[in-house]
Formats: structure tokens, sequence, C-alpha cells
């Protein structure tokens, strides 16, 4: 796996960021957003269509932007933020377990940059373990619980909320307030990195020998479930969340090449919502299990991530990398037994 330098740590101004959101929790919202989630504060209105956003008119001033490192987006999945945005744009899809048993995904972007990403929600802790493989990327948020924001201004990344760069947010139309903040990614850097960017760990390549045949997989957590479609027409994955298919704005399936269900270590943070309900932690540093799943098979894997600063490394049980179908590449971390 590559290994790259380490950029020395800046402290961003996160602690802009005071205010918490307070909607409800069966939205999938969990009182975690900045005083973006409200509809205030530095956004642009009125919203353009969230499939198109505005033209864009480069970089924002306040974003100082680098073309080197990737762009995480923390992404709504709350029903009524779909269907989502650029979500068939990243490279990488993260799902984890949220507040209440819900989900919440994070898109990875390195290789291309949509016009549009959304609806944007907020920040967790292990959002702050899971980017440390990459080196300085940009994480773009709603907002985050007003405890976890040292811990946001300590990390090895670029914070860029609303606040920090208003004219790169805007509010969509048809859908309501939180659920309708979108993302210009050209605004924040001109151009999307590259597909070195991506210290995933993972490798791409032949499908392995062996595996079994499997034309659907279903992830559950409490309150969530996310399901996984073989079409041996396109060669991809069809996804569905909740029961419902994801499609693009304009009705595009999301489709990935190789989905990975990753079995992690998931426990109590010191972090709550503002019903009292725990933020699951989802830690990604270890080894585990996992089962892969690609052309139509599913693979047992053994995972490794030996520092926070390592990619995941995907192995099959004879100790050979695992490789996964080029394409984009979906991965539910899910409590392991």
């Amino acid at each position: 796996m590559r290994r790259r330098a380490r950029r020395p740590r800046a402290a961003t101004t996160v602690a802009l960021l005071a205010a918490t959101l307070t909607a409800s929790l069966a939205a999938g919202c969990t009182g975690h957003g900045g005083a973006s989630d409200d509809g205030r504060g530095q956004l642009r209105t009125p919203a353009p269509s969230p499939s198109t956003g505005t033209a864009d008119t480069g970089p924002s001033p306040s974003a100082s932007p680098r073309t080197g490192s990737v762009l995480a987006v923390k992404i709504d999945n709350a029903p009524d933020a779909r269907p989502q945005t650029g979500l068939d744009a990243a490279d990488v899809v993260y799902a984890e377990q949220v507040e209440g048993g819900l989900s919440r995904l994070m898109a990875v972007y390195a290789t291309r940059f949509p016009k549009a990403v959304g609806p944007v929600r907020s920040a967790r802790e292990s959002d702050l373990e899971l980017l440390r493989q990459f080196d300085r990327p940009t994480l773009a948020f709603s907002g985050a619980q007003h405890k976890l924001l040292p811990l946001i201004d300590k990390a090895s990344l670029r914070a860029v909320p609303p606040e920090l760069a208003g004219d790169a947010y805007y509010r969509g139309s048809g859908k309501a307030a939180p659920h309708n903040l979108y993302l210009r990614p050209t605004r924040l850097a001109p151009s999307a990195p590259g597909a070195d960017a991506l210290t995933t760990g993972f490798h791409y390549g032949a499908a392995p020998a062996g595996g079994t045949p499997q034309t659907s997989r279903t992830v559950r957590y409490p309150a969530a479930r996310f399901t996984f479609t073989w079409s041996g027409d396109r060669g991809r994955w069809q996804v569905s969340m909740d029961g419902t298919r994801a499609v693009s704005p304009d009705g595009r399936p999301v489709a990935p090449a190789t989905v990975v269900v990753q079995y992690v270590q998931v426990r109590r943070s010191a972090f709550h919502d503002f019903l009292g309900n725990n933020t699951p932690y989802t830690q990604t540093v270890g080894t585990g299990k996992a089962t892969v799943l690609r052309d139509g098979r599913a693979y047992d894997a053994d995972w490794s991530r030996r520092r926070a600063v390592d990619g995941t490394e995907f192995t099959a049980p004879d100790g050979t990398p695992l490789n996964f179908a080029p394409g984009q590449v979906w991965v539910l971390f899910a409590k392991a037994p």
C-alpha cells in the first residue's frame, strides 16, 4: 500500500459553529447540526434545482482550494432526503449507523466532481478516524454537536461547513429543511484530485477464484436497511434503502460495482443527540471479517487496518489481496457478532 507524506496540522475556525439542530429524530436529524441546518446563516436562497445547482464560477475565496486531497461529504439518508444528489459520482460511499438506529452516508470524491452533492448533513466522531486514511481530506458537513467541534478543529483534515464557505452551499427546492442543503464541490476545489488521492488500501483487478453465487444481500441496522440486488445486464449492484430503490434525481440508478459488508465494533460514544440518544462510535481501525460482493458472487474476507493513517486491506482466507471490481465501492459498517 502506498504511503504518503503528512502535512502539518492547521487549526480551523470550526468553532464558529455554535448552534445545534432542533428537528425530528424520526426524520433522521440528530441535533448535531450547525446554524446552517435551520435555513439561516450564510446560505444563498432562493435555491436552484438540486440536480444541477447554479452555474459554477470557481472556488469560494474563503475555501483555500486544495487539489491533491479527496472531498468527503456527509449525506443525509432519511426518507425525506431521497433521492440524493451526486451519490452516483462518488468513488466510495460509506454507510454507518447513527442515533436511533438510523443510517447516514459519507461519499468520497477523487476522480470526478458532480455539479452538486446532497443533502448535506452533520458530522460524527467516527468520521474523524475514518478520514485519517487520506492526506488532509476536505470534509463538507452541515454542522456538528458543539462538544465535538474541538475534536474536528484538531483533526488532520480541512473542515468546511457552510459558515466557512457559504457560497459553496445552497438550499434546494422541493424538500423541506433540514433535508435541502446542497454543496457545489467546485466551489471548494477547482477540480478533482485524481485516483492517487484514494489511499483506501483497496485492490482492484480480476475477480478472485471461488466465491458463492449471490443475487441479493440485505444489511440491517436497528431502524434502517440496505439491499443490494445484482444486475447481470448492468454488471452492477442496484441499491435499495429502506425498501426504496436508490436513484439520482433524474432517475438513474445508484449501482456500485463492489459492495463490502465490513463487520466492526460499534460502541457507545461520549456524545448524545438532543433527545438523549447515544451516538454510536464505529471503530474502523483494527481487524475483523467482511463479505465482499462483486460480479454476482459473495466472497469471505478478512480486513485489517492497523493504524488510523493506513487504508484498509481486504484479503481472502489464504491471505492474498481480494480484488474489487473497477468502479464505485460501497462499504457498509455492520456490527460484528
